[in-house]
């Protein structure tokens, strides 16, 4: 009778060590993606307050181009106040619209395009822009083994039990996809 109770006790004690081992993996993957998409954050908000610099000097250049310089406002205002990595996707679109229509602008001015400023602020961009990829499929990669380890079982069954609920992946548009045609 003995032998038994000890067995019993030892398999209880090996389900609740599996419970709290798959709780806190749980818990640490969600923190993941969290940690992974504020980092989006960080670089998208770099971008965007690069972009003020940037049309100040074009502005300058082009002061008869207006439109284009209200349309990134528009849109660089749009993609502040985004708040999911929908929001955060469709706003991308809108900025990199605008920034494309803005290099456009620039091949019209030579002088801009050899004017020190300018080109320090491309260059800014530019490596933003590396880090804005790093840092999406740095995200992507977390909400993938977050919501791979939520379908698996047994862990799905602790999942559900305490609403840890499918992450969405941060997807660019199909115009987004498309390779601005900038010739400088």
């Amino acid at each position: 009778m003995e032998r038994k109770n000890l067995i019993i006790i030892a398999l209880i004690a090996i389900i609740v060590i599996m419970l709290v081992t798959s709780y806190n993996k749980l818990n640490t993957l969600d923190e993941n993606v969290d940690s992974s998409w504020a980092q989006v954050e960080n670089v998208l908000k770099r971008r965007a307050d690069l972009i003020p610099n940037l049309v100040n000097t074009v502005k300058g250049y082009a002061k008869h181009e207006e439109e284009v310089l209200m349309g990134i406002t528009e849109a660089r205002s749009k993609f502040e106040s985004a708040s999911s990595p929908e929001e955060y996707g469709a706003a991308n679109a809108e900025l990199n619209n605008a920034l494309t229509k803005l290099y456009a602008v620039v091949e019209n001015y030579p002088e801009l395009k050899a004017n020190q400023n300018f080109l320090n602020l491309q260059d800014e961009l530019a490596g933003t822009e590396n880090r804005i990829a790093t840092e999406r499929r740095r995200y992507n990669e977390a909400v993938k083994k977050y919501n791979t380890t939520i379908r698996r079982f047994p862990t799905n069954i602790l999942a559900r039990i305490f609403s840890f609920e499918k992450r969405e992946y941060f997807e660019i548009s199909p115009e987004e996809s498309q390779v601005p045609d900038v010739n400088f």
